[in-house]
């Protein structure tokens, strides 16, 4: 059930945050979506009588999260102000490489072997094919290499966040933990978001239900999902979301905004998953 709320939930968030993003930017979408969910979860640990984390078990929880969610999705409420939210969820596809790149480089690590490498290149290509229009004409797309970067960042700080978690002994429980990872990146981002200047925000109707909707649905009960799955399941079957949330976020992109889903974008993401594929069945030796 975990890992079904995180296949379907987190897809429909790309969709979510791109609403969001019409009424406010993106530092004061992450510190207040994250203070919101992260508040309310850890409030209802305290209520419940639940272990809260405390000394080193707390701050190590809370620097996972600001490295998880404020580089993770910090990066993709910046970018999907440039990209479409399809097109943000097709680019997250490859945060798996950078999964295996972080594992293999941290002392004892799993190592890189040719095969996985061989995948990581087809899915490399899966994206070279994706973004091809964008260099055509004698010009660049910056909106959509920028987009691109920014999400690599953004995928390379979630992985290297999971894994630091992943090593992390820890007493208190999954759902738990996720709620003061949340919290502290919301904390995080409130000063920054305050003393960036912008124009006024423009409250709707859609943007506060968008809000609302990943405070809910996106945090509470997708990132709460995550990181109970990500404790209880082993990561290969966990990773299944990766497969599952483009093809939500690309559906939903084209019924609300007819984001671009065509013949490419579909080519692209068959190549994209073929080498994820690869990679994750010869990933373990």
């Amino acid at each position: 059930m975990s890992l079904a709320c995180v296949c379907f939930f987190w897809g429909t968030t790309y969709l979510g945050i791109r609403m969001a993003l019409e009424s406010m930017p993106p530092l004061v979408l992450v510190a207040t979506r994250y203070t919101l969910s992260g508040a309310i979860v850890v409030a209802g640990a305290w209520l419940s009588g639940k272990h809260l984390p405390r000394g080193r078990e707390l701050w190590l929880t809370a620097r996972n999260g600001v490295i998880v969610l404020g580089i993770g999705n910090g990066c993709l409420a910046f970018a999907e102000q440039w990209i479409p939210s399809g097109l943000a969820a097709l680019f997250i596809t490859l945060s798996p490489f950078w999964l295996v790149g972080i594992e293999a480089a941290i002392p004892g690590g799993e190592r890189l072997h040719w095969p996985t490498i061989f995948g990581m290149l087809i899915g490399l290509a899966g994206v070279a094919f994706l973004i091809a229009p964008a260099m055509e004409g004698g010009g660049l797309n910056h909106a959509m290499i920028a987009g691109f970067l920014t999400l690599q960042l953004g995928s390379a700080g979630w992985s290297l966040g999971s894994v630091l978690q992943k090593r992390q002994p820890a007493r208190a429980h999954p759902a738990v933990s996720g709620g003061i990872q949340q919290l502290a990146t919301g904390i995080v981002f409130i000063l920054p978001a305050l003393a960036t200047p912008s124009n006024p925000l423009h409250w709707s109707a859609r943007s506060i239900l968008a809000v609302l909707y990943l405070v809910l649905f996106g945090s509470i009960v997708g990132y709460s999902a995550y990181i109970y799955a990500m404790d209880k399941l082993p990561v290969a079957i966990v990773s299944v979301y990766n497969y599952i949330n483009p093809i939500v976020a690309l559906s939903l992109g084209w019924l609300f905004y007819r984001e671009r889903f065509g013949l490419r974008e579909t080519i692209a993401m068959i190549v994209i998953f073929a080498g994820v594929a690869i990679m994750k069945r010869f990933g373990r030796h």
